[in-house]
């Protein structure tokens, strides 16, 4: 089985680029959109019938967003984390499957000025309560843009980064909380060095310098790590200021 996750910037926009091409490449059996800026009357669906898609996009028009697209078919489908002060964003679509949960997240960016670096520890406690609760049923695959380059080698410049967004020591320990709890970066488990990136500013020709950051993510319950065979990124992809990432599993 094959899943992907894509921060498209906007679904409308990378449909008239290179969305229905990717996917028809691809064709993977669940993909995770953050970022899709519109609600589903807004995109006519041109995608092959085979997929079904869930949605969950912010009360604020334009915002915000998350969608799943699958062939599989769920077993159920929920939105938001039941948390009041964070279900407004369209920021989680959760679907559960025979024998795992698939959690697509678009997570808070704490803001250039830091200006949400508070609610942002916030989100990051509740975040990970919700995984854990589901994870009391079934093992989790949660997926997405998470906003947060873990470690050094996760983006080109770290020195220069250290009090920006993205990579404070607040919002990386919120990502260490993640892997104490017992969750697997699936990327890490097949590549240890460095210069893997998803996201790239769209200033200064960062992305042909690959002068990037890695900040999506696919990760997992411990008890899936026998399944999992491959995990990837793909830099090659373009229609958007990140890229797709991804695992192929049993």
């Amino acid at each position: 089985m094959k899943l992907i996750s894509w921060n498209v910037n906007g679904l409308r926009a990378v449909l008239r680029k290179n969305f229905l091409e990717f996917l028809a490449a691809e064709s993977p059996d669940i993909l995770c959109l953050q970022e899709t800026k519109a609600r589903p009357e807004d995109v006519p669906p041109v995608w092959p019938g085979h997929y079904s898609t869930y949605w969950n996009s912010a009360v604020k028009k334009g915002y915000s967003g998350t969608a799943i697209f699958t062939r599989v078919p769920p077993l159920h489908v929920t939105t938001g984390i039941t948390v009041a002060d964070h279900d407004n964003e369209g920021r989680v679509v959760t679907a559960e499957f025979a024998d795992f949960h698939v959690v697509n997240v678009y997570t808070p960016n704490s803001q250039r000025e830091l200006t949400r670096l508070d609610y942002r520890q916030q989100w990051d406690r509740d975040f990970l309560k919700y995984l854990k609760k589901l994870e009391r049923k079934k093992p989790v695959i949660f997926c997405g843009d998470l906003n947060v380059a873990h470690t050094e080698i996760d983006l080109t410049n770290p020195k220069s980064n250290v009090r920006n967004h993205g990579f404070t020591i607040e919002e990386r320990e919120g990502f260490s909380a993640l892997i104490k709890a017992g969750f697997i970066d699936t990327f890490r488990e097949f590549e240890p060095g460095g210069g893997h990136y998803t996201w790239w500013s769209p200033m200064m020709n960062a992305r042909s310098r690959n002068v990037g950051w890695r900040i999506d993510y696919v990760l997992i319950s411990a008890a899936l790590r026998p399944r999992l065979q491959r995990a990837f990124i793909q830099p090659q992809i373009l229609g958007s200021d990140h890229c797709p990432v991804g695992i192929e599993f049993q």
